[in-house]
Order: C-alpha cells, then sequence, then structure tokens
C-alpha cells in the first residue's frame, strides 16, 4: 500500500507553523479535546497510520467498534498487499502467464474498480506498474533502475491488455509473466470505506477514518461537522482552508510522500505508466466528494496527467472538487473546492 506521512495535531490554524514540522501531507484533522463519549485510536496499517475517531454513548462501545473495523481493515489490507508474499494480490502476480487465480468478493471489487478507472483515465492510473519493480523508495544504500531495466520492464506495463477479469468464475489473471500488480493507488479507500461501513451495522454513526491522508467521515463530533484542513502542497505547513463535512470523502495524493534523492535529482513513488519513471509536472492534489467512485484512483491519475485532466473529471463529474499544485508553484481550485475551504 501506499504510504503517506501521518497526520499529527495542530494547535489552530494562526498557530500552525509553530505546532508542526513540515509535513508531507494533503490534509490535516485539528485534535479533538478528551471528551465523554468520544474514543479515539490509531494504528499502523497499509504501510502508514490510520485513525479513528468516534463518538456515541457507550464507551465500550465505542472500543469494540473500532477494533472490529481496524480487524477488518487489516483483514483486506493483508490480502491486497504486494509486500507480503502470501496475499491474494500476489498469487495473481506469481500466476501471472500460468493460469487464473480465484479471488475474494472484495478483491475482485477492487479489481473492477482498477479497471474503471484506467478506462475513465486513459490509462493514466495502471495497476500494473507494480511491473516497474527495480523502483525501491526505502533501500538502502539508494537503489534506482538503469534506463535499460526500465525499458525492459515497461513492456509488461499495460492494465487494458494484461489484466483478465471474470466475474462469472470470480477469478483474475496476468497475461504475460513478470507482468505484477500494484494496488497501492486504489485499494486503500475501499478498505477504510470497508471500516466505517463495518462501523455503521454496529450503530455508530458519528465517526472520522485518516488513512494517513486519506479522510473519510460521517456524522458529526460533538454536535458538528467533521473539519478537515487542506494543506498548501507547495508549503505542508501553511493551510489553505478548511472543509467540513458529514459524509464523504477528502484525499490527497502528492509527489513528497515517499522519495529519494540521488546526485541531487529526487525521484518520487508514484510511477507514469507510459515512461516508466516518476511522473512530472504535478506536485499534490487534493480531491473532495461524498461519492468514492469519484476520487478512488483519481489522484494518482491527475498526478500522471496534470491539472487538464483534473479539469476535465471535475467538469463531467457532479459533486466532485479539487485542487492542484503544479510543479512551476501555480495552484488551480475548482469552483466548488473554493466555495468549500473556509
Amino acid at each position: 500500500m501506499s504510504l503517506k506521512t501521518p497526520l499529527l495535531p495542530t494547535l489552530g490554524r494562526r498557530r500552525l507553523a509553530m505546532a508542526l514540522p513540515l509535513l508531507a501531507c494533503g490534509v490535516w484533522v485539528p485534535p479533538v479535546r478528551a471528551a465523554a463519549g468520544v474514543h479515539r485510536v490509531s494504528r499502523q496499517l497499509m504501510g502508514t497510520r490510520v485513525d479513528i475517531t468516534l463518538q456515541g454513548a457507550d464507551p465500550v462501545h465505542l472500543a469494540h467498534s473500532a477494533d472490529a473495523a481496524l480487524a477488518e481493515m487489516s483483514r483486506l489490507a493483508a490480502a491486497m498487499t504486494r509486500f507480503q508474499p502470501t496475499s491474494e494480490l500476489n498469487a495473481i502476480n506469481l500466476m501471472a502467464g500460468v493460469a487464473p487465480v480465484p479471488v475474494s468478493a472484495e478483491l475482485m471489487a477492487v479489481l473492477t474498480m482498477a479497471q474503471h478507472v484506467h478506462q475513465a483515465s486513459d490509462g493514466a492510473f495502471d495497476a500494473t506498474v507494480g511491473s516497474l519493480s527495480d523502483w525501491r523508495f526505502d533501500a538502502n544504500p539508494i537503489h534506482l533502475p538503469t534506463a535499460a531495466r526500465v525499458q525492459a520492464q515497461l513492456k509488461l506495463v499495460g492494465q487494458d491488455r494484461a489484466l483478465v477479469l471474470d466475474a462469472h468464475q470470480g477469478t483474475a489473471y496476468l497475461r504475460s509473466r513478470g507482468t505484477r500488480l500494484d494496488l497501492g493507488g486504489i485499494a486503500k479507500l475501499p478498505i477504510l470505506q470497508a471500516g466505517m461501513a463495518l462501523l455503521q451495522r454496529q450503530g455508530v454513526h458519528n465517526a472520522m477514518l485518516n488513512g494517513g491522508g486519506d479522510v473519510l467521515v460521517n456524522g458529526h463530533l460533538q454536535g458538528r461537522p467533521w473539519r478537515v484542513g487542506v494543506r498548501d502542497p507547495r508549503q505542508p505547513d501553511r493551510l489553505l482552508g478548511t472543509v467540513h463535512l458529514t459524509q464523504g470523502w477528502v484525499a490527497a495524493s502528492g509527489d513528497y510522500e515517499r522519495f529519494v534523492v540521488h546526485q541531487g535529482q529526487r525521484f518520487h513513488h508514484i510511477l507514469d505508466p507510459r515512461s516508466g519513471h516518476p511522473t512530472r509536472g504535478t506536485h499534490g492534489v487534493a480531491l473532495v466528494s461524498t461519492d468514492l467512485a469519484a476520487v478512488n484512483g483519481m489522484g494518482t491519475a491527475i498526478m500522471v496527467s496534470g491539472v487538464s485532466a483534473a479539469q476535465a473529471l471535475v467538469a463531467r463529474t457532479p459533486g466532485l472538487h479539487a485542487l492542484v499544485a503544479n510543479a512551476d508553484g501555480s495552484l488551480w481550485v475548482s469552483s466548488g473546492m473554493a466555495q468549500h475551504l473556509s
């Protein structure tokens, strides 16, 4: 799963620069003061920190519900990660070019969503970028692929021709040996949504789930909408404003999450499936919507295709609001996002 810097508490907008170090996050969540009926818990999950904040009348029930939601999200994350050799996802990777693999309904749903996002983004989102396996952003010493290796592995990238899903049989198949799936750009939000759905089944309707920069909320906190601050990707110690939500998503992507510096050049973890190299031109993206399908995978796609793709996406997607920071320092904010920021 893709990695995002955990969000830390702040002391308010006017003291933000003093209260926080420079953080590589698109959003921040203001701290919740200890209060009766509010339960908070954090856990490392999906390569980042997941924070759950709940409000309700029964603290014991809130604690049990939070634990159940974390257990469900942990189960799904274990199935969809490429970093565990025994995961469902890696079973598909290992059987590439050999045979279709039976998959769970949850993984099939995410793979189907990946297909839709791939088509909707004209290939800018591509889960087969996992084939570019020589890029390692946590290696010590730094390890970067040679141009020859990138070109060789790039031949295996191409989700439309490589991935075959059979919903009737419940199987997934990669056509070519060496092709690898990486669901880091599309699995986290459905996993957070599964956690929220479990909480609602448990009767908990006031909840915030923060997965290291991707935030899902429902209901209220202490009688008010949840507040999620949108950071300026160009200056992460500065807020552009705060979004107030009672339901929906604030999702962030950026080139500041995982990166290495080699010989004075910066290489980050979001790879362009067309070039086989890290994306260029877009520094960060923040998306707001009540609809999972409107935001899931789209931050990655915009990082690849740029601000024009964000503008087109917003124009054809009712209720979607966006902010895009370009590498040249310019900032594009949709009219809906401007209205949401306060």
